[in-house]
């Protein structure tokens, strides 16, 4: 099996601690450690006495519990704890496909399951998220007549990101039952990335495919809503059977996730305490949107967007004539910036900024991507000037 370099990766984990300014990331600021230990009660003690053997390797009782309560009638055989939503993602596709499947994988998005999806089936057939105005706004909607195209009797997965990166878009509840149906024809699992679940602007967090279908695979972490990126806590959350076969995976890959992080993670989804984790982010998310929604509307003529519902994220279409991926280098080498191209998400001619991070860090980075694009911008046309001299007379009536 080969398997496609993951581009948009490699660049942020090559280049994210070498740049003045990172706006490529996706989640809120961090929280720390002593953050989430006070949350918890403040037992420092209990956690510093942690013994550092191997942890339950498909997550403790009580993690997979706290888990558990964050979908309606699931229980601890539903879940499955992993190092982090990425391998989440990667065990569950690696154990739903063989060679000749395929899959239907929405675009623009985190490209992770497309590469994934193409090395372990070999066909990733695309449905779309696209720009719509409805009721005098616009929004990001599934294209539903792509989707029952991209979904066939040989489709063995339908991959969903919801909410969704890089949009920041949320599927109507309508638009999750066409997701379902076209499930059920084909017979196809859903596989659900909802690790931005929780970071909702509007404060109501988003609905889950969870229960909508008896072949729903969720897969999450603590990362995105819940700013606990270097936990490296996910799980997979599905029919105890499945969640059991994609344990047997999972012995060949991590085996176990780290002591230390499966006692903070079960801080973290405490009931009570994962929502003041979610009220956190959306505060952030809140404080900062409207500060890089003015710099891009003082960009207007190079910038257009479709405000995101939820997520420290925004993708703002470009006109400049120049490549997503060009653009993103020069911004790296020349302002030592970093944000990430859409050409490495699924659409071209866009960026994805981040702004999840201190408000005045990231107004000197976009002041920095300001200069660039005053560099690049085609020079705006001049107005004539008037003619020297004496004005031309003005033809009689009648005259030819």
């Amino acid at each position: 099996m080969r398997i496609e370099p993951f581009r948009m990766e490699r660049m942020q984990s090559t280049y994210e601690n070498y740049v003045d300014y990172n706006l490529s990331e996706s989640g809120v600021h961090p929280m720390r450690a002593s953050e989430l230990l006070e949350l918890g009660g403040g037992d420092v003690e209990r956690f510093l006495g942690s013994e550092l053997g191997y942890s339950q390797s498909n997550g403790s009782e009580e993690l997979r519990d706290r888990i558990a309560a964050f979908y309606d009638g699931a229980k601890r055989a539903n879940i499955l704890v992993t190092n982090g939503g990425s391998e989440a993602n990667y065990t569950t596709l690696w154990s739903l496909l063989e060679r000749g499947d395929r899959v239907a994988f929405m675009l623009p998005n985190y490209l992770q399951a497309w590469g994934l999806s193409r090395a372990f089936a070999g066909r990733a057939d695309a449905f779309r998220l696209v720009p719509r105005r409805e009721g005098g706004t616009m929004r990001w909607a599934l294209d539903v007549d792509g989707l029952r195209r991209a979904v066939t009797k040989r489709t063995r997965a339908i991959v969903v990101t919801n909410p969704n990166n890089p949009t920041g878009g949320i599927l109507t509840d309508a638009e999750m039952e066409e997701v379902v149906r076209a499930a059920r024809r084909s017979g196809a699992f859903i596989v659900a990335d909802e690790i931005y679940r929780g970071a909702e602007v509007s404060g109501r967090t988003t609905q889950s495919f969870w229960g909508r279908h008896d072949r729903v695979l969720i897969t999450s972490g603590l990362s995105k809503a819940f700013g606990l990126p270097g936990l490296r806590i996910g799980w997979v959350a599905g029919p105890p059977a499945t969640v059991a076969r994609i344990w047997s995976y999972r012995d060949y890959t991590t085996i176990a996730p780290a002591m230390l992080s499966d006692h903070l993670g079960r801080i973290a989804m405490d009931p009570k305490r994962r929502e003041a984790i979610f009220s956190r982010t959306r505060a952030v998310i809140r404080r900062n949107l409207p500060v890089i929604e003015g710099w891009l509307q003082s960009h207007a003529d190079v910038f257009s967007y479709i405000p995101p519902l939820a997520g420290a994220i925004v993708f703002a279409r470009y006109a400049l004539p120049i490549g997503s991926i060009a653009l993103v280098d020069r911004l790296r080498t020349a302002k030592s910036v970093l944000v990430c191209a859409g050409d490495q998400l699924g659409a071209g001619r866009h960026l994805r900024f981040g702004f999840g991070s201190d408000p005045d860090y990231m107004m000197r980075g976009l002041q920095r991507i300001g200069d660039m694009v005053s560099e690049i911008r085609p020079p705006r046309p001049r107005r004539a000037a008037s003619p020297v001299g004496r004005p031309r007379r003005r033809a009689a009536a009648g005259a030819r």
